[in-house]
Order: C-alpha cells, then sequence, then structure tokens
C-alpha cells in the first residue's frame, strides 16, 4: 500500500489537515484508529469496503465519516486507489450548515449534504485528470467552492486547546468553567462545531496520545496516568480504540 500526503493551500489551510491519496496494488486491509478529525473520501478505482463485525460492507463512491470512538478496518481491492480529505478540528462546520453530531460513528453518502448532480461532476472531473498532483488541485477547487463560513468558534478553538494541553485528562464541568459559560450550552456549542460531545472529543484526544507514544515501560503506570483506576477497565477502551490488547499492539503498532 502507498500512502502519499499532500499539505492543503494557504486558502483551506485553517479548515483541512491534509490530503492523502492511496493506492493499493494487492488486496489489503488497512487498521484506522479514531481521531479527531471527519474524513471525506473520493473512491477513485477499485473497490473499497469496510469491515463490520466479521462482514464486508462496499463503501459509498463519496463518502462522509464522521468522528469515531472504535476501530475501523478498511478493505482495500487489489489496484484501488482513494483520496482522503482529513478535516482540521472545526473544520468541517465551514463547510456545511447541518447538525455534525448525528454523523457521529456514521459513514453517509456525501449526496447528504451536495446536491448528486454537483458530485457528479467532481467525479467525472477527477476520473480526467492524470496524475495525483491534479486530482489535489480539483478537489481543493471542489472544496473551495463550497465554503461558507471562515470563522472559526474562538471558544471551541480555546477548548480544544485545553484538551489537548490536558492529553484529554480534563473534566468538562472545569473546563466549561474555565470557559465562562454553563456546562449545558458549552456541550451544545462543542458538539454543534467538532460533532462530538466535549467527553467524547476527550476520550479520543487521550486514547490517541495514548498510542502515538513508544512502547511504554509499564502498563500499569499507563493506566493510573490517564485517570483509569483499574487496568481491565483501560484495556476495554484501548481494545475498542485499536482492535488489539495492550500488549499486542504495542508489540507492533501498524495504523495510520
Amino acid at each position: 500500500m502507498k500512502i502519499t500526503t499532500y499539505i492543503p493551500t494557504a486558502q483551506l489551510k485553517p479548515f483541512i489537515k491534509d490530503y492523502k491519496i492511496i493506492e493499493s496494488q494487492y488486496d489489503t486491509t488497512n487498521q484506522v484508529v479514531p481521531n479527531a478529525s471527519f474524513a471525506l473520501a473520493f473512491r477513485l478505482s477499485g473497490q473499497i469496503s469496510y469491515i463490520n463485525n466479521d462482514r464486508s460492507v462496499d463503501l459509498p463512491n463519496i463518502a462522509l465519516s464522521g468522528l469515531r470512538k472504535s476501530v475501523r478496518f478498511i478493505h482495500y481491492k487489489k489496484n484501488s486507489g482513494t483520496l482522503i480529505v482529513s478535516f482540521s478540528e472545526q473544520g468541517l462546520s465551514a463547510f456545511f450548515r447541518q447538525p455534525l453530531y448525528d454523523l457521529f460513528e456514521q459513514t453517509v453518502p456525501l449526496d447528504h449534504y451536495i446536491p448528486p448532480a454537483t458530485l457528479a461532476l467532481v467525479e467525472e472531473r477527477l476520473a480526467e485528470m492524470s496524475n495525483n498532483q491534479l486530482r489535489i488541485a480539483c478537489m481543493e477547487e471542489f472544496l473551495i467552492s463550497i465554503l461558507i463560513n471562515r470563522t472559526p468558534d474562538l471558544l471551541v478553538t480555546e477548548a480544544i486547546h485545553k484538551i489537548h494541553s490536558t492529553r484529554g485528562n480534563i473534566r468538562i464541568k472545569e473546563l466549561a468553567a474555565a470557559l465562562c459559560i454553563s456546562q449545558d450550552a458549552f456541550e451544545k456549542r462543542f458538539r454543534k462545531v467538532t460533532g462530538a460531545s466535549p467527553k467524547q472529543f476527550s476520550q479520543i484526544i487521550k486514547m490517541n496520545a495514548i498510542v502515538h507514544q513508544p512502547n511504554p515501560a509499564s502498563l500499569l503506570d499507563l493506566v493510573f496516568e490517564n485517570g483509569y483506576y483499574d487496568q481491565p477497565h483501560f484495556n476495554r477502551d484501548f481494545k475498542l480504540f485499536t482492535g488489539q490488547t495492550p500488549t499486542d499492539f504495542f508489540k507492533s503498532p501498524s495504523f495510520w
């Protein structure tokens, strides 16, 4: 499997983390752990599916995926390719007015949000492009055309910063108080922008910090450092997030 990453232009950088073009010459399954970004996938060639309870489910040609708390296994058939747009943590709200929280743990066809005729033109143009750089340029042109809100929610921006600074180990009541807003109002505002509750978002940040660190010397230390009171609870959350036990995962982590 070949994964090539492209950086967005300055105009889209506040909203887009990066673009990835994934090309697979052989049948392969990729392990995708959750992160705090929406993802938009355009299938360029072949057939791509995800494994759900040992059942293969074909992905739509153009799919929008919300935030997740559980690992996902994506299967690429031989000679498959896809272009993935990874949004910044508030980025998707700049393109759509619809509520984003309904997308938590969901993957839906993009034509739920964009007219099918518009998407058909984008697919046609992508198919005509002779190289990946031109495909990225085509994608950026499409994204700029649907950009509706260039102003981030500064309160949510500050909340995200505080969650990251604590590696997700933060009480939501204390976070709302620090931002001088009621907890109920804060949670509604946060969900609207990020597509997850503050608690769900913090858990994703916490688990990402755990799985991206070097092989820990002591799993028990890892448990208590991250606010868990016992290892079985930690193990359950870890396996949900990665699909593996901590011991197996840290032997040879393989994900993106």
